[in-house]
């Protein structure tokens, strides 16, 4: 399987690094994975709902831009379905079952994702209904792909 995750803004805290590494390491027994960071559209604290959008829109377009053809898309949302960690295994499972041995996740930045980008996603999911900082979500989605191989290939870790 092919796995892309596309994120928002440039990694910077070494701790979420070296836990991103150890997690891309450990599933390149699985997968092959593809990390790309767009860059984060610079703007002040305060926005108005229309700079807000603006912003999204911009960064919007730098993800588009890279989804790769003939991909699965599912983009992080806050709205999105909340499977249990068996419950991604399995879809994870089926779509390479069904041939879509591409499946690209989507990090929106700090304002979340266009409209644009949702409306190319083929799903939305959702870890929770807390907000979490993007980058932190990066570490967390690694885990849980990680997480959804071991429990297809029946080994332990999950517990």
């Amino acid at each position: 399987m092919n796995i892309t995750i596309i994120s928002v803004g440039k990694l910077k805290e070494k701790y979420l690094k070296q836990g991103m590494d150890e997690y891309t390491k450990r599933l390149g027994a699985y997968a092959k994975m593809n990390l790309i960071e767009v860059p984060d559209e610079k703007a002040p604290e305060s926005l108005s709902p229309a700079q807000e959008e603006q912003v999204k829109q911009k960064e919007g377009k730098r993800i588009l831009s890279k989804i790769p053809n003939d991909s699965h898309i599912i983009a992080l949302a806050i709205e999105g379905k909340m499977p249990t960690s068996e419950q991604l295994a399995q879809q994870l499972d089926s779509l390479a079952t069904y041939g879509k041995s591409k499946v690209t996740f989507i990090i929106g930045g700090s304002l979340g994702l266009s409209n644009n980008v949702l409306q190319k996603a083929n799903e939305k999911l959702s870890f929770s209904k807390m907000t979490f900082p993007h980058q932190l979500m990066k570490l967390i989605l690694l885990e849980q792909i990680y997480r959804a191989f071991r429990i297809n290939g029946g080994e332990p870790y999950h517990k």
